[in-house]
């Protein structure tokens, strides 16, 4: 298997302003994100920016950078102009690690990259991770995934899918016994080829009123191949709360999952 993994960082964030330079356990977020996904089998990681003191920041902790245009409206879109610049065959994989994931697990990344490694006519690989609660599955903010044969995606909705008919003819919001209800976990793997694609694909109706970007592949043709865990991994930072929280861990000596 050979995958190199790429984090988008952008300096924008509403809800955290700054985030990706933010100190978690010493060093700059968007820093120990790399360094966890350095953890992984990847070959190669680097940080694909669109500002001058997320590269500085890299550079000066020894990570790859590559500066990217500021006009990206995704990550994806920004992971395109990255495969371009750094002459990506069409098959080769990349995985797409957020800027603000601090607590990445690296056997997560790798299973990811080795799941669309294994399935050459793909071109998306993501995961999930079993919905065992009421409050998640009619949670809009929850992403869920309904999967097919072969572990292949159906569809990505906010919406409380699959619908038990019968368990919720009552109106209550209930978690059905044996519902196969699966949260989409936002970490994808991608080939190449289709990354260059994707700036040319026009968005679709289902993207526009889901707003998922993963339907724009979907409606498109393009299979995605769904890994799944037995439970949540752990969250990335998007919330001053988020923030205190993986700070803590760091500050009560707990280390992120990965080899030592």
């Amino acid at each position: 298997m050979s995958f190199i993994v790429i984090v988008p960082a952008r300096a924008a964030s509403t809800r955290l302003p700054g985030k990706q330079l933010l100190d978690v356990g010493g060093l700059p977020m968007v820093v120990r994100t790399a360094r966890q996904a350095a953890r992984s089998a990847a070959g190669r990681v680097l940080i694909a920016t669109d500002h001058a003191s997320i590269a500085h920041a890299a550079a000066e902790h020894g990570i790859e950078v590559l500066m990217t245009r500021p006009d990206h409206p995704t990550g994806t879109d920004r992971l395109s102009e990255a495969a371009t610049a750094l002459g990506l065959h069409d098959d080769d994989v990349v995985v797409n690690v957020q800027g603000d994931e601090p607590l990445i697990d690296p056997a997560l990344i790798d299973a990811v990259a080795t799941l669309l490694t294994r399935h050459p006519d793909a071109a998306i690989a993501t995961c999930a991770a079993p919905i065992l609660d009421a409050d998640t599955l009619f949670d809009p903010n929850a992403v869920k995934v309904v999967l097919g044969a072969n572990d292949r995606a159906l569809y990505f909705s906010r919406a409380p899918i699959p619908w038990a008919r019968d368990a919720l003819a009552d109106g209550q919001r209930r978690l059905a016994p044996g519902l196969p209800a699966w949260l989409h976990i936002g970490l994808y793997a991608y080939r190449a080829g289709f990354l260059r694609q994707f700036p040319e694909l026009p968005p679709g109706r289902l993207e526009r009123v889901e707003s998922l970007e993963q339907l724009r592949a979907l409606e498109q043709g393009f299979p995605i191949l769904v890994h799944t865990v037995d439970a949540v991994p752990a969250r990335g930072v998007d919330t001053p709360e988020d923030l205190a929280r993986v700070r803590a861990l760091f500050d009560d000596g707990a280390l992120p999952p990965g080899p030592a």
